[in-house]
């Protein structure tokens, strides 16, 4: 885990691996809301790559997505072909959040093999000291159609909490 009050270099390191996460999610370089609230965990591989990249905020308020029918599908597979390209959208009512995932990352060719939700246990377990945060206190931003599926699995419903870091806190998802 690396902390706003850590040495430089190691922030200059999380800076560019964060950059490259930007890119491979299809961000538009956007600025991290407040430098001096996040928490970033890296997942580290064997022969020291990181292969892994959680980015985490404090927040306030978080919005349930409001989940739809999934049509009725012959196999798996066409299932998460509609979850993948369906719209989707979220209450504008706030709920009270803590922890807010601006960025959840995990190499390409490691993807399934549950880092992404080790990281997530981690930054639960850290966050804050002393204490464990549940499913329920923590939201993610604007998540991409996979980090939705992924977000889906990981909190046990598609009616997770969800918030958009480029707003602020007490801002809708959509306009």
């Amino acid at each position: 885990m690396v902390l706003p009050d850590d040495p430089k270099y190691a922030l200059k390191k999380v800076e560019e691996i964060r950059e490259m996460v930007d890119n491979d999610l299809g961000f538009q370089q956007a600025p991290l809301m407040c430098y001096s609230r996040t928490k970033t965990l890296l997942f580290i591989s064997n022969d020291k790559k990181v292969i892994g990249c959680l980015i985490a905020e404090h927040i306030q308020w978080g919005y349930r997505v409001i989940e739809e029918k999934v049509p009725e599908v012959s196999s798996e597979n066409e299932k998460v072909i509609f979850e993948r390209q369906k719209a989707w959208c979220c209450s504008t009512s706030p709920e009270p959040a803590i922890c807010g995932i601006s960025r959840i990352w995990v190499f390409s060719m490691m993807r399934r093999k549950k880092i992404a939700s080790r990281m997530i246990e981690c930054l639960r377990s850290n966050f804050i000291y002393g204490s464990y945060l549940s499913k329920e206190e923590i939201a993610f931003s604007d998540p991409t159609p996979d980090g939705k599926l992924f977000a889906t699995q990981y909190c046990g419903t598609g009616q997770f909490l969800v918030y958009n870091f480029l707003n602020g806190q007490h801002q809708t998802l959509l306009p």
